[in-house]
């Protein structure tokens, strides 16, 4: 690891400034990812601004919906009552990431912000990596590629994005609430991560000194009917090969008035799967419907040599976190 300096401001406009000190500064709250790769050497910061000392704490009410402080920790966001009753999946989803310790030090913001598990990526010896040294490939394209996207990526990039979480913001149409360097702005969620294109080093969009304050959750009434579905390698300690979120609004005959559904480890973004929405709304959640609807989101993925089972996995998530949701009682 190479040598770093390390401040704590106690204000937000101390935190910006340390950060234009620099050089190659990084934020860090939890550290389980950071450090990781500083450990590695995938990743350097030569000045850590340490931001748990910043009032980005606590969860309650706001605006009919829900406030997360960026700095609430995974295992409180998991267990909260307010997100337990009111959105499901969300805590499901939190529960389903890493192992308890991890969760206990792990931050909102952090997981939002963590990097890609792409083996690649991870392993500077693996000279081949556009989001770790632009131009120089994508190892994946013809190496191991079992864990990559069917969605969404590019010739320049084909990681995913490995939280569990952030698949559940995605689905519930959460909203960042950002502060920087020109002040405060928010962000939704569905725009917040990034796709590989041309540019695959640049994972969000943050700019530089920018830092996540809260995460949003409106107003969803009907949100207690949602359900997370998560296929991994082993029971825990394992990220997705795919998950799904699934939110859906039904009437009493069982027509779906309104869904939310979001896909994980298959892009490198939380996958919004507005086609397969367009396709429920209006119908009876009938198996043969949501095969179709499942379909249609996925008309466009395409697998690799090791991967190409993502797709089918995907169409039996969507369908099972549909099915699972619409037997959700309060």
């Amino acid at each position: 690891m190479n040598p770093f300096t390390y401040v704590r401001p106690t204000t937000v406009d101390d935190a910006i400034r340390e950060f234009a000190a620099g050089p190659n500064a990084a934020y860090i709250a939890g550290g389980t990812n950071l450090v990781d790769y500083m450990k590695m050497g995938s990743l350097s910061a030569g000045r850590l601004i340490d931001i748990n000392g910043l009032p980005f704490t606590g969860i309650s009410e706001h605006n009919g919906g829900v406030r997360i402080g960026a700095l609430v920790s995974n295992t409180e966001l998991a267990n909260h009552p307010l997100i337990r009753s009111r959105y499901p999946v969300l805590s499901q989803a939190t529960l389903a990431g890493a192992s308890q310790q991890l969760r206990n030090m792990a931050s909102v913001g952090g997981n939002v912000l963590q990097h890609t598990r792409c083996y690649y990526f991870y392993d500077p010896s693996f000279p081949e990596c556009n989001k770790r040294v632009p131009g120089s490939g994508c190892g994946a394209l013809k190496g191991e590629n079992r864990i990559h996207a069917i969605l969404g990526q590019s010739e320049a990039c084909i990681a995913v994005h490995p939280s569990d979480m952030c698949v559940a913001f995605s689905a519930l149409d959460a909203m960042v609430q950002v502060r920087g360097p020109k002040g405060s702005r928010a962000v939704p969620f569905a725009e917040f991560h990034r796709l590989p294109g041309n540019t695959p080093h640049i994972d969000t969009v943050l700019q530089p000194g920018e830092l996540i304050a809260s995460i949003d959750l409106p107003a969803l009434p009907y949100a207690w009917r949602s359900r997370y579905v998560k296929a991994r390698d082993r029971h825990s300690y394992a990220f997705a090969l795919v998950s799904v979120a699934a939110v859906i609004n039904a009437e009493p005959d069982g027509t779906i008035s309104e869904a939310h559904l979001a896909l994980g480890g298959v892009a490198m973004k939380p996958w919004r799967a507005r086609k397969a929405e367009a396709a429920l709304r209006g119908k009876k959640a009938e198996a043969e419907t949501v095969l179709a609807a499942a379909n249609s989101e996925l008309a466009d993925a395409h697998g690799y040599t090791d991967n190409s089972f993502k797709i089918e996995l995907a169409r039996r998530c969507i369908k099972r976190a549909v099915r699972l949701a619409m037997e959700a009682q309060v």
